[in-house]
């Protein structure tokens, strides 16, 4: 089988790719605005980011491709978001996803958003982008899942568009394998990954460590029973780790499994499944947002490695 080339737009931080590429596929063009994001991939992942807005980007800079990926701005379409309405500018993006997919015709495409998408004017929204997608000319899965089934140490819901060209779809289905963990163990299944099991190897910051980005918010720690004020809990995956998508407000990190500070850059990328080594570019503000707006690594991987299998299917 030849290497399947993948083109990756709003890459951030390059959660997908990385768990993409630890798969065996190759990424040969991706695509991010904000600096630090791509400074991030740069240093860890490879050269092939650009750092442009997708809507000055030509058709013929972006190349041919077997697969695209991307997970389009979703901060308009989040259930935290409580001003989200059809009309969100954010929420438009996504056209220009379809657009490259239109003219690049890739054989798959995998295309990632919260789950709050799924209710957003109704359930309209979300009719509209599956529409958009068959009439592009692919065969879709439409999927919402916890990341937390997959071994994710981390309850993270979302959607994931799978999508399967028309011309090939007698043959292949794209779509998420079935899950693995569960929330205890039965019917084959292994138990969630908690909190407390994910980060027990990561020392206090205070302590001598060479950790990248063990720094933390010094935000007080309250609990007000509202996102990010929750106490978290150590027998149970991590609470969803968020992001600030514009950069304003300050960050909204989660609690330490301890509850006696907001964890760090590090802890929360940990439970992105991000590599210990994985160093991110940027102030601490900026390096919470890119881990809290990655798809985990892991996930990544996964989708990885079922997109290899659906390729072998084809025998090219």
């Amino acid at each position: 089988m030849n290497a399947m080339r993948v083109v990756s737009l709003f890459s951030g931080a390059g959660g997908l790719d990385l768990g993409l590429k630890t798969a065996g596929l190759q990424i040969i063009w991706a695509n991010d605005n904000d600096p630090d994001a791509v400074a991030t991939y740069k240093l860890n992942i490879g050269s092939e980011i650009h750092l442009s807005d997708i809507e000055k980007i030509n058709d013929d800079q972006i190349p041919d491709c077997e697969i695209l990926v991307g997970g389009f701005p979703c901060q308009g379409f989040s259930q935290a978001n409580l001003k989200r309405h059809a009309g969100d500018n954010r929420n438009k993006l996504y056209k220009y996803f379809l657009k490259t997919l239109r003219n690049k015709k890739p054989l798959f495409f995998v295309a990632e958003n919260v789950r709050g998408i799924l209710s957003l004017d109704n359930g309209k929204a979300v009719s509209k982008i599956k529409n958009d997608f068959k009439r592009a000319g692919y065969e879709l899965n439409v999927e919402l899942i916890n990341c937390a089934d997959f071994g994710v140490p981390q309850s993270r819901w979302r959607v994931f568009f799978f999508g399967t060209s028309k011309k090939i779809s007698k043959t292949c289905s794209l779509k998420m394998p079935h899950q693995t963990h569960a929330k205890r163990i039965q019917n084959g299944f292994v138990k969630w990954i908690t909190i407390r099991e994910a980060l027990k190897d990561i020392p206090e910051p205070s302590l001598n460590n060479k950790l990248p980005n063990h720094i933390y918010s010094k935000y007080k720690v309250t609990n007000r029973n509202f996102t990010g004020h929750r106490r978290t809990d150590p027998n149970k995956p991590s609470p969803t780790i968020l992001a600030r998508g514009n950069g304003k407000g300050g960050v909204c990190a989660i609690q330490h499994y301890n509850n006696h500070r907001r964890m760090s850059v590090r802890e929360q990328a940990t439970l992105q499944t991000f590599p210990k080594t994985f160093k991110f570019f940027g102030s601490l503000n900026s390096c919470y947002r890119q881990v809290g707006n990655a798809v985990p690594v892991k996930i990544g991987e996964i989708i990885g490695r079922q997109l290899i299998c659906e390729i072998r299917k084809l025998k090219i």
